[in-house]
């Protein structure tokens, strides 16, 4: 395992993982404008976000439908286990995000970029 602080290129920016225990997780994600993280869900991981900077637009499946709601500098979301969302740059934004430790609990439902 890496030492903190570590960054993971991605496809929409990088994560800056700023803490890791066996109880937690503490990153920064900084997307970049008009990219788009996975359409996905996480069956234990439990997160809550902070727009640090910038604006995003957050998509959470409501039923069938996909719900778009705009986040801006200063605001939070909690994000459950099994909720599917999105998270969408308007402009270059810094999220901050805190979670339970599973940082590989991923399941794509769908990605621009081609991963699984």
């Amino acid at each position: 395992m890496p030492e903190v602080p570590y960054r993971v290129e991605k496809p929409w920016g990088h994560e800056l993982i700023w803490a890791k225990t066996d109880r937690y997780v503490g990153k920064i994600l900084h997307i970049e404008p008009g990219h788009v993280l996975s359409l996905q869900y996480h069956d234990k991981k439990d997160e809550s976000i902070y727009v640090l900077s910038g604006e995003i637009v957050l998509r959470i499946q409501q039923g069938e439908t996909l719900i778009e709601r705009p986040l801006r500098e200063g605001e939070t979301f909690h994000i459950t286990p099994k909720t599917i969302h999105q998270f969408e740059a308007v402009v270059a934004s810094d999220l901050l995000e805190a979670s339970t430790p599973e940082i590989d609990d991923v399941v794509r439902l769908k990605d621009r970029y081609g991963r699984v």
